[in-house]
C-alpha cells in the first residue's frame, strides 16, 4: 500500500494569541474532510511573541502530532521567520504562507491541489478583490505592477506568498542565500509549471496587522531592488537627461546674452538658488536609490544566519533543542 502525500503548511505568527487556535482548527477541518487523502503538517513559526501566542503553540503541539513550532530567539522579521519554516517542510508539496488571520482562506488549498495534482509544480493565489480601504488597494495596485514590469523575471500581478509549490521548488529554494528573502520572487525565478486560483483576500476579522505602513515600505523597497536593476539605470539616464538638459540651458543663456547684451542680461540669482537646490536633491535621491543597493550587498556578504531558534516542537531532528522561557515569561512545556 502506497504512503499517504504529505502537504506542509506553514504559518508565521508574531502576537497573534487571538487567531492561531482558529487558524490550527482550519487547517484541522481541511485535512479530515476535503483533503482527508492526505497527510499534513501545520508549521508555526513563532518570531519571538510578546503575548500568549508561544505557550498556546506548546499546547496545539501538545495535543496534536500534525502541529510542529519553530520558535525564534528574537523578532527577525516576517520573511526571514516565513523563509525558515518553508526550508524546515518535508511535505511533497508545501502551502508557503498560510497568515494566521486567514486572510488568505484555507478553503482555497483544495483547489491549489488538484492543480497540483495535476502536474504543476507552483500554484498560486492571485488576490482579484481584497477587503481594504481603496487607498490601500489603489497603493498596492501601483506597487505590484510595477514590480511586475521592472523584474527580470515574471511575477505575476497580485500574487503573494499564499503559494503550493512542490518538492522539487522547495529543494530548489535551498539553494537561494538571500539574506532578506522576496519569496514570491524566489519562487518565480526558479520557473516551473504554473497555475492560479483567484479568491478574495479577506479582512481581518480578530486584532491588529503587525505590519506597519513602515514594514510594507521596507518589504516593498526589498522587492524591487532584489530582482531588478531598473532603478539604478533609470537614475543613471534620468542624470544624464538632466546634466543635457543643464548643458542646453547654458548654452541658451550664452547665445542669449550675446545676441542681447543688455537688453536680456537676468540676474541669474533666482535661477542659482533653484539650480542648486534641485540638484541637492537629485543627488540625494540618487544616493538613496544607491545605498538600497549597497545596502543590501553589505547585508548579504556579512553572512548572517537567517533566523537563530530559540528551539523546536515536534520536529523529527535527533536531539533539537526545546524552548526555554524568555526572561519574564513562563516556561514553555516540552511537547512530544
Amino acid at each position: 500500500m502506497n504512503a499517504r502525500k504529505k502537504i506542509s503548511i506553514v504559518t508565521p505568527c508574531y502576537n497573534e494569541e487571538d487567531n492561531v487556535r482558529l487558524c490550527h482548527e482550519a487547517v484541522r477541518r481541511l485535512f479530515q474532510n476535503d483533503l482527508a487523502a492526505y497527510d499534513y503538517e501545520h508549521i508555526f513559526c513563532d518570531n519571538f511573541s510578546k503575548d500568549g501566542t508561544a505557550a498556546i503553540l506548546a499546547e496545539l503541539a501538545a495535543a496534536d502530532p500534525h502541529v510542529k513550532v519553530i520558535f525564534n530567539s528574537r523578532n527577525f522579521g516576517p520573511a526571514r521567520s516565513l523563509f525558515n519554516g518553508i526550508l524546515s517542510s518535508s511535505g511533497d508539496a508545501t502551502m508557503c504562507y498560510l497568515p494566521a488571520d486567514l486572510q488568505d482562506p484555507p478553503e482555497m488549498i483544495p483547489p491549489m491541489v488538484t492543480h497540483w495534482e495535476n502536474g504543476y509544480e507552483v500554484v498560486y493565489g492571485v488576490r482579484n478583490k481584497r477587503e481594504e480601504s481603496l487607498i490601500l488597494r489603489g497603493i498596492r495596485r501601483v506597487y505590484y505592477a510595477l514590480v511586475s514590469r521592472l523584474a527580470d523575471i515574471d511575477i505575476p500581478m497580485n500574487v503573494g506568498e499564499f503559494q503550493l509549490v512542490d518538492r522539487c521548488v522547495v529543494d530548489a529554494l535551498r539553494d537561494f542565500d538571500d539574506y532578506y528573502p522576496y519569496v514570491r520572487g524566489m519562487i518565480a525565478s526558479c520557473g516551473f509549471r504554473t497555475a492560479s486560483v483567484e479568491y478574495t483576500w479577506k479582512a481581518r476579522a480578530r486584532g491588529f496587522s503587525k505590519n506597519r505602513f513602515y514594514h510594507l515600505i521596507d518589504q516593498g523597497l526589498n522587492g524591487l531592488i532584489s530582482f531588478t536593476n531598473v532603478p539604478l539605470r533609470l537614475c543613471m539616464f534620468f542624470g544624464f537627461l538632466v546634466a543635457a538638459l543643464s548643458a542646453l540651458y547654458g548654452f541658451v543663456t550664452l547665445v542669449a546674452n550675446i545676441l542681447y547684451f543688455r537688453k536680456f542680461a537676468p540676474s541669474g540669482i533666482a535661477t542659482l538658488i533653484v539650480a542648486v537646490f534641485f540638484f541637492a536633491g537629485l543627488q540625494l535621491f540618487f544616493f538613496g536609490v544607491l545605498g538600497e543597493y549597497i545596502g543590501a550587498i553589505h547585508s548579504q556578504v556579512r553572512k548572517r544566519p537567517l533566523v537563530i531558534e530559540r528551539g523546536r516542537l515536534n520536529f523529527d531532528r535527533p536531539g533539537a533543542a526545546q524552548p526555554r522561557p524568555a526572561p519574564g515569561r513562563r516556561a514553555i512545556d516540552r511537547a512530544a
